[in-house]
């Protein structure tokens, strides 16, 4: 049985497609043959610098080519690339690359003062890589990208003489080698909101990833199979939403697998008419967006302006980490009818664990899916499972090939991947009922987790920074419903005898110590949190008295 390394796939690709394109940002397009010979080169350049089998590099990237590129890299080179949220605070990413034990960083320039201040703070990373993006000069502490990629070898100028190819099969190798086992860390946010990085052998995550593809390449066949498959370029692709997330990372690795290219857009805030115009001229075929926060703004552009995009390329969008409604959809079919609009039911730790397609004059309703194979909806107390139109409420398991765990974490990694009968299940928290026909509609997670656009916030961090505010006695923080980002998070504050405070106060306090999108949009100010003895609180109450609350604000 063939035991799938990304990179060693890539490279395959890389000779059997050298002039495809492989990555596009704005007027930069770079083949195949070149993202090689550049990876190969930053490959050298990692090695050189001591580091050890499976040693981590954190990515603390916008959206760009030199993503992949560096993601094709630091995989030859043996090593495991580490996603770092560009959202994220000085705390959460000092967390975050401490957990990780990463020692090498790849960053964009506009980063570099902040890396500066945190570098004492984060001793295990030795070796720092500056992007380029206009934004400054490079530190003199970093090494600038290009120059590591400098020696990788070029193809002749036109009229030249040619090289001596070098011998197939020439790429660079790591002293250690590579294999399946080796991983792929995708930091999530974890119960108490600090991140928590999924560990994926690479050849389960190729797996997952292959079944799901538009075009699947044969699993035992190994290289041969490869050379068989892919006879020219793929998919043209862009992932609208960040590479340093899993729907952005996750089907741009997918497209790669079957020789395609990934196009990254210049702006760094989602402009959905650059989008459209890059579809156009770009020649793309798939989209990857997570949910109404990208579907809206790009059905509101159509609107606008009908018949300025002709989309003639364009196959699919792929949505998945935050519920896609039912209008956005019939909107956007309405443009395109032979559009499919694919609404992957997916995690971090469980990919494949449903899907909602539609196409034609048909969108499927919100939150209604088909589950994959080896998914199962389970009582999570007996581990029975739940019978279809019975009513009753379950958690889904998703069997199969599934992460090795949390990473340092096994206390997280036991309470999410469970054995039952035999067989070892993930169980991310989603709930769902099962209807007469074995459909399942999505309830959420059984948490009080707040999913706004697709990032992860939970209530217990954003509460203990509210309650820092020297005014604020007690805090609960709420999802709050939004048209566009299908949750926003709200505050529900109590103040200290006597003390003061303003809505905007309170928001910027958040702000100065968290993601932005962490921090409250509304802040409503109440006599009393009302925790039961225990110290518990009840979050239902407080979701629906702010959603009342703010309603009449509004009105």
């Amino acid at each position: 049985m063939t035991d799938w390394n990304f990179a060693d796939v890539w490279e395959t690709l890389a000779e059997l497609i050298p002039d495809a394109p492989a990555l596009v940002h704005g007027e930069r397009h770079i083949t195949w043959g070149e993202m090689d010979r550049r990876a190969d080169a930053l490959a050298k350049s990692l090695a050189a610098t001591g580091v050890s089998r499976q040693d981590k590099v954190a990515h603390y990237l916008y959206n760009c080519p030199e993503y992949m590129e560096s993601t094709f890299a630091i995989l030859k080179a043996g090593l495991v690339p580490v996603n770092t949220n560009y959202r994220y605070g000085d705390d959460e990413i000092v967390y975050l690359w401490d957990n990780a034990d990463a020692v090498a960083v790849v960053f964009h320039g506009v980063f570099a003062d902040r890396v500066e201040a945190l570098r004492p703070r984060v001793p295990k990373v030795k070796h720092w890589y500056w992007v380029d993006d206009g934004s400054g000069a490079c530190p003199g502490w970093a090494v600038p990208y290009e120059e590591a990629v400098a020696g990788a070898s070029q193809p002749p100028e036109p009229g030249q003489p040619a090289q001596p190819p070098e011998p197939a099969g020439s790429h660079f190798q790591p002293p250690w080698g590579r294999s399946g086992d080796d991983l792929m860390l995708l930091y999530t946010g974890g119960t108490t909101g600090m991140p928590k990085g999924v560990m994926w052998r690479q050849d389960d995550l190729f797996r997952r990833l292959n079944a799901g593809n538009l075009v699947k390449l044969p699993e035992d066949e190994g290289m041969e199979g490869i050379a068989r498959t892919i006879s020219g370029p793929g998919f043209v692709h862009i992932p609208a939403c960040p590479l340093m997330h899993g729907t952005g990372s996750f089907t741009s690795l997918g497209v790669m697998d079957v020789g395609g290219c990934i196009v990254t857009l210049t702006s760094r805030r989602f402009d959905p008419v650059e989008l459209l115009d890059v579809v156009d001229a770009e020649h793309v075929n798939t989209v990857a967006i997570v949910g109404d926060a990208f579907a809206k703004p790009i059905l509101a552009a159509l609107d606008a302006e009908p018949g300025r995009w002709h989309l003639s390329t364009l196959l699919a969008f792929i949505s998945s980490g935050v519920m896609w409604s039912e209008q956005t959809k019939e909107g956007l079919l309405r443009h395109k009818p032979s559009l499919v609009l694919i609404d992957a039911f997916s995690s971090s730790e469980a990919l494949g664990m449903g899907v909602s397609i539609s196409s034609g004059t048909k969108a499927e309703r919100t939150a209604h899916f088909t589950l994959g194979p080896d998914v199962k909806v389970i009582d999570p107390d007996t581990g029975k499972d739940i019978e279809p139109g019975s009513g009753e409420v379950g958690v889904l398991a998703l069997g199969g090939r599934n992460p090795l765990g949390y990473y340092k974490d096994p206390a997280k990694s036991e309470a999410t991947f469970k054995e039952i009968d035999g067989v070892r299940y993930s169980i991310p928290g989603d709930w769902a009922t099962v209807e007469d026909d074995g459909e399942i509609t999505l309830l959420g997670r059984g948490s009080v987790c707040i999913n706004t656009g697709g990032e992860k916030v939970f209530p217990e961090e954003v509460e203990e920074v509210l309650k820092l505010h020297p005014a604020v006695r007690d805090a609960v923080a709420v999802g709050l419903d939004d048209e566009r980002f299908v949750e926003v998070v709200a505050a529900v504050v109590e103040l200290r005898p006597g003390a003061e405070a303003t809505e905007e106060e309170i928001i910027e306090h958040v702000k100065g110590r968290l993601a932005g999108y962490k921090a409250p949009k509304r802040v409503r100010f109440v006599e009393s949190i009302g925790r039961a003895p225990t110290g518990k609180v009840d979050y239902g109450r407080h979701r629906s008295d702010m959603a009342s609350w703010a309603g009449r604000a509004a009105g």
